[in-house]
């Protein structure tokens, strides 16, 4: 008899990265039998919708090998990425949040010395970890990997193929034995900064690259107002012109057109910071181009997005919800939400996009780790 794979989810949130690989049905899926994070509220909402896995609220650096049930077919870490974030202050892997990957990593080496190390490692992280610490973070993610005779590979992928929401995220796996290869890099999957990111690698580790193929979606059908609530159920805001008069000229321009055309056109915005002649600035920017901005979580100025609906020569503005953020996410209309708005946008703002994790595993980790037969 044939049993699916087992996996650990570290940094797991509220368990996206699982629901992506269990499949919802799918044959070939992969089992969370083990779950860590050291948010409160996320743990709330994993226990709340995984109740049958095991889940240990804690540091990671915290945990110890007896916490970990098992040998595992696959280790996944969502480690945190706010040091390597394009948005944030790159301080890097040494800095204390995304320096939780030495956590994760002293566990599986921990695992290897008892000779429980899983076949497939999995790191997911924001795409500035290319070029952190002038490319040295990623360097030394994919030496350790190495080091561990792990072939190692990565993937840039937009979860814009699969849902309206521009959010591009580095997928770093290894693996012990054969997995679905390319030749050498190809789009959309290896982007020209991953190839440049891969040619700057020490030769040990360029020796013990791959790769990794993986197969194109079919074309997205599905824009970001299909997932919104309807008109009638928002809550708008009173004075829309105080948010829409911080548009720079070039996304005033924007929101004139679409108010002119005199037809229903949704957008989505945030508020950011900008430099202007040597002095910050507020600016809302705005895209009419069916996709959400990245989802962020509700820290800091520009984090919280906006809906901006221009019908019938008007233009009105509310906030984006966290249901309508977990839909972004590809999460189920019943999967339990954090009951504070802010709490909902964090889960979901910090989380990985589950048809992401679905395809990644259907075409590269069930493929690599293959059958499994239940001992006699």
């Amino acid at each position: 008899m044939t049993i699916r794979p087992t996996a650990y989810e570290f940094f797991a949130g509220g368990g996206l990265a699982g629901l992506g690989m269990a499949g919802l049905g799918m044959a070939a899926g992969i089992d969370t039998v083990f779950a860590n994070d050291m948010d409160p509220a996320k743990a709330r909402a994993f226990v709340s919708n995984h109740p049958h896995i095991p889940f240990r609220l804690g540091d990671v650096w915290s945990l110890t090998l007896d916490d970990l049930p098992g040998r595992p077919d696959l280790a996944w870490a969502s480690s945190p990425c706010q040091d390597v974030s394009l948005a944030g202050a790159r301080a890097g892997l040494e800095a204390g949040r995304s320096g939780a990957f030495w956590g994760f990593w002293r566990l599986m080496q921990g695992l290897a010395d008892q000779g429980r190390a899983p076949r497939v490692i999995v790191l997911e992280n924001v795409i500035g970890l290319l070029t952190s610490g002038q490319g040295r973070d990623f360097a030394a993610v994919c030496t350790a990997m190495a080091q561990a005779g792990y072939r190692v590979g990565a993937l840039e992928m937009d979860t814009a193929l699969w849902l309206p929401q521009s959010r591009p995220r580095l997928f770093v796996v290894a693996i012990k034995g054969a997995g679905p290869e390319a030749a050498g890099p190809a789009a959309p999957f290896h982007s020209p900064r991953l190839v440049a990111a891969q040619a700057r690698l020490p030769q040990a580790v360029r020796d013990a690259w791959a790769w990794w193929s993986l197969p194109v979606p079919p074309k997205r059908n599905l824009d970001l107002a299909a997932l919104l609530e309807p008109d009638e159920a928002a809550d708008w805001l009173d004075d829309p012109q105080a948010i829409l008069a911080l548009a720079g000229p070039a996304h005033r321009v924007r929101i004139d057109q679409a108010v002119a055309s005199g037809g229903r056109q949704v957008g989505a915005a945030y508020r950011r910071v900008r430099i202007e002649n040597g002095v910050k600035v507020q600016r809302l920017e705005v895209r009419f181009d069916g996709l959400a901005g990245c989802l962020r979580t509700p820290a800091g100025g520009s984090s919280r997005q906006y809906v901006v609906v221009c019908d019938q020569g008007r233009a009105r503005v509310r906030r984006l919800t966290g249901r309508e953020a977990a839909r972004l996410m590809g999460l189920p209309e019943d999967y339990r939400l954090p009951s504070s708005e802010s709490a909902a946008l964090k889960l979901t703002g910090d989380a990985v996009a589950v048809p992401v994790v679905r395809a990644l595993t259907e075409g590269l980790l069930s493929p690599a780790l293959g059958p499994r037969r239940a001992a006699a």
